[in-house]
């Protein structure tokens, strides 16, 4: 029914309007409607079932094509220049390592489900399916706008993401109740881990004076620099990756690993310069909001992603449902291992993974179950996720060709 391109931004900008409002609402109805249905899902589903239903033609407007060229690499940008890597070295070894953790196992829980589900359902997986599976790996590795970043760098159909965004939400939610119960229980856990918890209380005093310090309403000339450096990072990108795509058309085994693909240089670059920008004066934009700015078009580009989808391809794939639980699965049980190992926390082996598999949006509330003034944890580590999950996804997708060969 509707096809100018302008109208449906209006739409899809009223629709994000719509949800983020309702979120805030003291209304009982809308708080047990979050407390089930994520805004997130809605921000993608929404937009589907406009598709779906025929209000609006999703595969030939342009608006995903803009979104994915020009405000995903801001959004990169925005989101990893606020990492601070001194500060993240200094929460302690074992912080980064049950986050790191956290990121080889979703890099190996991937390709070890398609293997597996390989054996147990023969003929039922297509061989194309790895495509689809990077897009789980980019959100679980980073987050949503790495997600995106998987879609075209892998050039995955449409409706084939749509059923892989459903695995994606389907499992991190679970997921992220089991880590909310851990929170409930961790004094438990962490007697059965043998956990040394004696730097906690330190952790969360030093996060508080960060949070506290940074923090500052922000100016008109705070977001015209969050603007200048994300669209100008994001123009420089488009400018070097055409040479270097060019550099590599034609090398058989390059263009097997996507450098030959203008799309994959302009996220990779964007990714690269935001995390430049996280060593200079720069860093500082994020106490004035600018992973909000970035999380803003994130959002858009999720619409965008989402009026795509067709709902009904999400049925019509019930194997990869059971990949979804057999690659969270390996993911847990690696982090439950390693945290024996060391003796780790369960509240850094559950932010480390929520870091991972949920992003910026629900680390910090899986870090302030436990403790709230250490809700900036998880806010850094999730960042670093960003930073890593153009990289990770990349590298999880070439594993996971492998299997399926």
């Amino acid at each position: 029914m509707i096809q100018n391109d302008a109208v449906i931004l209006g739409l899809l900008a009223a629709t994000l309007g719509v949800v983020f409002w309702t979120t805030a609402s003291p209304s009982p109805f809308w708080q047990r409607v979050y407390k089930y249905v994520p805004a997130l899902v809605l921000c993608y589903f929404v937009p589907a079932l406009y598709n779906s239903f025929g209000l609006i033609d999703g595969e030939h407007s342009k608006l995903y094509f803009v979104a994915s060229r020009y405000l995903l690499p801001a959004t990169l940008v925005l989101l990893t220049l606020a990492i601070d890597l001194p500060a993240t070295l200094r929460l302690g070894s074992k912080a980064l390592v049950m986050f790191i953790t956290g990121t080889i196992g979703v890099l190996l829980g991937g390709p070890a489900a398609l293997l597996l589900w390989k054996a147990l359902a023969p003929g039922s997986i297509d061989p194309e399916f790895w495509r689809g599976m990077t897009a789980i790996a980019g959100s679980w590795i980073g987050g949503a706008a790495n997600q995106a970043a998987m879609k075209e760098v892998f050039n995955i159909n449409a409706n084939v993401f749509g059923v892989m965004v459903a695995v994606d939400v389907v499992f991190a939610n679970i997921w992220m109740a089991i880590l909310l119960w851990m929170a409930a229980n961790h004094r438990r856990i962490d007697q059965n881990l043998n956990a040394d918890t004696t730097a906690i209380s330190a952790l969360s005093d030093r996060m508080e004076r960060m949070r506290l310090a940074d923090e500052r309403t922000p100016s008109l000339p705070d977001l015209m620099a969050m603007l200048a450096l994300a669209f100008g990072a994001t123009g420089l990108s488009h400018a070097l990756a055409a040479p270097l795509a060019a550099a590599f058309t034609g090398v058989v085994w390059a263009e097997r690993l996507s450098l030959a693909s203008e799309f994959f240089w302009i996220v990779v670059l964007a990714t690269t310069f935001g995390l430049l920008l996280s060593f200079t004066r720069a860093r500082r934009l994020e106490g004035a909001g600018a992973s909000r700015v970035g999380t803003v078009l994130l959002y858009v580009l999720i619409a965008t992603v989402g009026m795509q989808m067709n709902i009904g391809a999400v049925f019509n794939n019930p194997v990869l449902f059971g990949i979804g639980f057999t690659w969270i699965a390996f993911h847990g049980l690696l982090l439950l291992l390693v945290a024996r190992l060391i003796r780790a926390p369960v509240f850094f082996l559950a932010v480390g993974s929520q870091a991972n598999i949920g992003g910026a949006a629900s680390a910090p509330v899986v870090a302030a179950a436990f403790y709230p003034s250490l809700a900036p944890i998880g806010v850094l580590l999730a960042v670093l996720g960003y930073a890593l999950g153009t990289y990770g996804g990349w590298l999880c997708g070439q594993l996971m060709r492998l299997v399926s060969q």
